[in-house]
């Protein structure tokens, strides 16, 4: 039987990634997962599926990317697809976030993921093609109280995103921002987000009301991890994928409020904001 894609695929060990993963060899393409820890499990999870290849990496650290995208070659000969999904949440308001807590939440979302793409890039250049889905958010268009920073690096996912297709595409490479909604993961679970140790407050009546509410809907979110994880490896065969794809009826709906809201301040405040130029 005829193999499909290989697909690079990050933070594979749960939630998004192991879907993702579960959906790429039912389609009979060929994976390599990254797990910072543990590969021995993933493929007892699969059988020991021969088309799955696993590698340790730290998103984190360039060398461990580089070492890991080395290996993948050596297993499959090829990337045509990288799908950037490695990622967790930092809850707190920014007062209350330490500079370490943020600058590990950008060394995660944002600087990790560039890692990536920077290492499997030379192997799409030459192959002339080539994929790159970064899992992005609806918090990556509008931010909500206490979820500020991870709500940032997530604006700066779409924004990479964005400039990304315009440098590669004449080099028959696509890009995807995939964006989901609330999606029945474990991203809600202690293991996949952290909270600010500093505690302020005055912050009670907006970042506490989300730090309590969490537990709520851990679980509960509307959306099908499976569904998304299907859909993200299906876009990965068509041959012109979108740039920005939102996920969950949730999602649309929040990024067209925004949306309405960034409009309506446009008509605001137009008049002040077209009268910059020098006066004729």
């Amino acid at each position: 039987m005829k193999k499909g894609k290989v697909i690079m695929i990050t933070g594979a060990s749960k939630g998004f990634g192991f879907e993702m993963v579960r959906a790429a060899l039912a389609n009979n393409d060929r994976v390599i997962a990254t797990v910072r820890k543990e590969p021995e499990k993933l493929y007892q999870s699969f059988d020991y599926n021969p088309d799955l290849f696993i590698v340790t990496m730290d998103v984190t650290r360039e060398d461990t990317v580089k070492t890991a995208v080395q290996s993948a070659l050596g297993r499959f000969g090829t990337i045509d697809t990288l799908i950037n999904n490695a990622g967790y949440g930092l809850i707190g308001a920014v007062e209350e976030a330490s500079d370490a807590e943020v600058r590990k939440q950008y060394d995660t979302n944002v600087f990790g993921l560039i890692n990536v793409i920077r290492a499997v890039l030379p192997v799409m250049r030459q192959n002339k093609s080539g994929h790159i889905i970064n899992i992005s958010s609806l918090f990556g268009y509008d931010a909500v109280a206490g979820w500020t920073i991870y709500s940032s690096t997530k604006f700066a996912v779409e924004g990479i995103s964005t400039g990304l297709a315009k440098e590669l595409s004449p080099l028959g490479i696509r890009v995807t921002a995939l964006a989901p909604g609330l999606f029945s993961t474990d991203f809600l679970g202690k293991s996949s987000f952290s909270e600010s140790k500093r505690i302020i407050p005055e912050y009670a009546e907006t970042v506490g009301q989300v730090r309590q509410r969490i537990s709520g809907h851990h679980g509960n979110q509307p959306g099908d991890p499976r569904k998304l994880a299907e859909l993200a490896i299906s876009i990965t065969h068509i041959d012109e994928p979108p740039l920005h794809l939102l996920a969950g009826k949730d999602a649309i709906d929040w990024v067209q409020n925004a949306a309405a809201k960034t409009a309506d301040e446009i008509e605001k405040w137009r008049d002040i904001s077209s009268s910059m130029n020098h006066d004729l």
